[in-house]
């Protein structure tokens, strides 16, 4: 495989959850720029329309990232009016997950349990959403989940941001750009904290922190050769696979899964 796995800060439960949420607020800022929404929408329009699900369940949501943007992007654009959102997140952002519980009404709901992806089986309904975060898992972690989506007959889109592209020598040069970048993209950032500008503008612990996980990210990326590789064998004829790359601003990759229903 070309990726290969280092660690970021945001996956240590020790990291300090005021931290967390300012750098994945900062995500959902890059998801606005770099269009993922539409996209996102796009992708999960043409599953379920195949599939019997009327739910998505994103997985590793952090502060929520593109996903609420999707679900009314699906329910004007697509015509999808009775889809809901269930986001999770196996360190659950609190104040997120009170916003939208507070509002009342089904169409969004934080889950305020963690929930670990590397532990997932088929209990939980709907299709399932990994939007920048499949990354995150080790390659026996992301065979496994894989096998688990196809196994529960359960839908799945894997979106990420990068698809790996830049040779390897390179990889590191997204640091300084990450670096710089949060300075500009911070103001963009809702709701704003003091917390967020002053680690950022004072004391710059989150341009630190967000460089760092950015350039992580890309390393850590499956390419697609790297996704044929976790599916080699496990591919049944009862499930298809749909991989490809989205051409933009940055080259974005995708992956889903679709079961076949009679």
């Amino acid at each position: 495989m070309k990726r290969i796995h280092l660690f970021e800060f945001e996956d240590f439960a020790w990291f300090p959850e005021w931290l967390r949420r300012c750098m994945t607020r900062l995500i959902i800022v890059m998801h606005k720029l770099l269009g993922t929404s539409n996209k996102v929408a796009g992708l999960l329009a043409k599953v379920l329309k195949k599939s019997e699900s009327s739910t998505i369940l994103d997985l590793c949501s952090g502060s929520g990232g593109p996903m609420p943007d999707v679900l009314d992007i699906l329910r004007e654009k697509h015509c999808m009016p009775n889809i809901s959102l269930v986001l999770t997140d196996l360190y659950p952002d609190t104040e997120t997950a009170e916003f939208y519980n507070s509002q009342g009404g089904d169409n969004i709901n934080y889950l305020t349990i963690p929930v670990d992806v590397t532990q997932l089986d088929g209990q939980m309904d709907g299709l399932r959403t990994m939007v920048g975060s499949f990354h995150h898992l080790k390659p026996q972690e992301a065979r496994k989940l894989l096998t688990t989506f196809q196994e529960s007959a359960k839908p799945v889109c894997i979106f990420e941001v990068s698809d790996n592209s830049t040779p390897i020598a390179l990889w590191w040069i997204a640091f300084p750009i990450n670096f710089i970048m949060t300075f500009f993209i911070t103001p963009m950032v809702r709701p704003m904290t003091w917390q967020q500008l002053v680690f950022t503008y004072l004391i710059p612990i989150i341009p630190i922190c967000f460089a760092l996980d950015g350039a992580v990210s890309n390393a850590r990326t499956y390419t697609l050769n790297d996704l044929d590789e976790l599916l080699d064998g496990i591919v049944s004829e009862n499930y298809i696979w749909e991989k490809g790359i989205i051409e933009g601003k940055t080259n974005q990759i995708y992956l889903l899964g679709i079961p076949k229903y009679s």
